[in-house]
């Protein structure tokens, strides 16, 4: 049972929620009540519940205030907080605090229980893990002996004579020549302790049982086991072993598998799986990775290989952010698809490194020239896609920051222009760029929608309504082809009117009758 406590100012709502809630069914007691938080303090001291329900406002001692000190003096106590909408920023502050379950008053008996059931059931699932990884602590204190286990990385790592074969073949009584297997390694991710390389192959035994040999080579785990045409179970076994490992100790493994082979060839098997755990460069950490999921390299692909790291350059000047991870998302997808050599995918990688930030400054050049080891020592490529996309991000940033008083002088003269020239019909996005500043047109209208959030189009046909809708209510006896002329539509009243109705709802005449009427 666990030992519940309810902490509530309002007399009403401790009777009542002590009463409605039929305890013992969901695996709790109440041991106790309190009117304030310090009151409730006091007493968990002594009796520490394993749950706490608790208000949020009371006198003397909140429930905020409560959280907290319990937090940091009895951190293993759960909280379930009752406020009402109001006081929900206060259940904010509150969730940083490790709290989870947040009701808002007035709350009724069932979601109570099923706050009560979800912490129960955190509770059991931590109880578990312990036990679980006191076990295997307990286990792996009576692990093989060293000799034995010694004895099976020469047999799979080396080659043997004929006399090795017989004598590992008498230590594990078992038929060498006639027993089909794979053979399976295990690479821990990431930054892990040597406890937890033996509790994935503690993992790993409990899970095949009988029917495997296992060690550890460096920090691989290594395991041979028997398939006579029994691989779907075996790869859901794989399976369990990786997600059961990741459940108690949040570390990723790669995973090789080996192709169907004699145990007497197990040497070639240890070869082909490392061949396989190999790619897990291009196939990311927490793969399983088979003969099938690799191909073999085509040398010519990587003569042909060819990158215009200068047109790549240009784009991070440009400073236009989405623009350069279009292409940084398109330049390791080749690498992805190709799956070339490791080596020289990362030679490639970092020419176009070096590249970019040789458009720095000297000492930001330098500064990312120090990172260059962390990037050859990235051993998947999704990792050296991030740490890339990164660096390249506040490269073009900076660049952006540096061209964008110059693009807003250059988007003020536009609008200038517009002003200026609203009433001719020639009016358009090339007009300005070819007559009036001599750019190129594209790169302006990107420009344009990139300063002010609308396309130039949209932006002209804006002003021009908005010019018309200012003669409109200043001169009441303007006709609708001077109108026209007046904004740039030219001789095209009707147009005009149809653009005008699009913008505001009314047409240009049912605009006037309405302005004079003052809508």
């Amino acid at each position: 049972m666990y030992k519940v406590m309810l902490v509530d100012d309002e007399r009403i709502i401790i009777d009542g929620i002590s009463k409605v809630i039929k305890w013992e069914s969901i695996g709790t007691s109440l041991i106790g009540t309190a009117k304030n938080g310090i009151e409730a303090y006091e007493f968990l001291s002594q009796h520490q519940p394993d749950i706490v329900i608790s208000d949020i406002k009371m006198p003397g001692m909140n429930g905020l205030e409560l959280v907290k000190k319990v937090y940091n003096n009895f951190p293993e106590i759960r909280f379930i907080l009752l406020s009402g909408f109001s006081e929900f920023d206060y259940a904010k502050q509150a969730m940083e605090y490790g709290v989870k379950h947040y009701l808002l008053k007035p709350c009724n008996e069932n979601t109570i229980i099923n706050a009560l059931s979800e912490i129960c059931m955190e509770l059991d699932q931590e109880k578990e893990r312990e036990s679980f990884i006191k076990n295997m602590k307990e286990t792996l204190e009576t692990v093989l002996p060293f000799a034995k286990e010694q004895k099976l990385k020469e047999f799979v790592t080396n080659i043997y004579d004929h006399g090795d074969l017989n004598t590992y073949q008498n230590l594990y009584q078992i038929d060498l020549s006639s027993s089909n297997v794979r053979l399976v390694l295990f690479q821990l991710e990431g930054h892990f302790q040597i406890e937890q390389l033996l509790a994935l192959k503690n993992i790993t035994e409990k899970i095949f049982g009988e029917n495997i040999l296992c060690c550890t080579v460096g920090e691989l785990i290594l395991i041979l086991v028997e398939d006579e045409g029994n691989y779907p179970l075996i790869q859901q076994k794989i399976e369990k072993i990786r997600d059961t490992f990741f459940q108690y100790y949040q570390l990723d493994c790669t995973i090789a598998v080996s192709e169907l082979g004699k145990l007497n060839a197990a040497n070639k098997l240890y070869l082909e799986a490392l061949d396989c755990l190999h790619y897990r460069f291009y196939l990311g950490e927490g793969s399983i990775i088979t003969r099938n999921d690799i191909s073999l390299i085509d040398k010519s692909v990587e003569q042909e290989f060819y990158y215009d790291e200068q047109k790549f350059c240009r784009l991070v000047k440009s400073g236009y952010w989405e623009d350069v991870e279009k292409e940084i998302v398109s330049f390791f997808k080749r690498f992805i698809d190709l799956k070339m050599d490791i080596y020289a995918t990362k030679s490639y990688v970092i020419q176009v490194f070096n590249a970019m930030i040789r458009l720095c400054d000297s000492p930001t050049m330098n500064t990312y020239l120090s990172k260059l080891p962390i990037l050859m020592e990235l051993n998947t490529i999704q990792n050296m896609q991030s740490f890339f996309q990164s660096i390249t991000k506040e490269i073009t940033s900076g660049f952006y920051q540096q061209n964008k008083n110059k693009h807003s002088t250059i988007i003020s003269k536009v609008i200038d222009v517009v002003n200026e020239h609203i009433d001719d019909p020639n009016l358009s996005l090339q007009w300005v760029a070819n007559e009036m500043l001599y750019m190129n047109a594209d790169y302006l209208g990107k420009l344009f929608k990139k300063e002010t959030g609308e396309k130039f189009s949209n932006f002209l046909t804006r002003i021009r309504i908005e010019k018309a809708i200012q003669i409109i209510e200043n001169e009441s006896d303007v006709k609708i082809f001077e109108l026209a002329e007046k904004i740039g539509f030219g001789e095209n009243s009707q147009y005009f009117s149809q653009v005008f109705k699009k913008q505001t709802g009314y047409t240009p005449s049912e605009y006037k009758r309405e302005s004079v009427q003052g809508f």
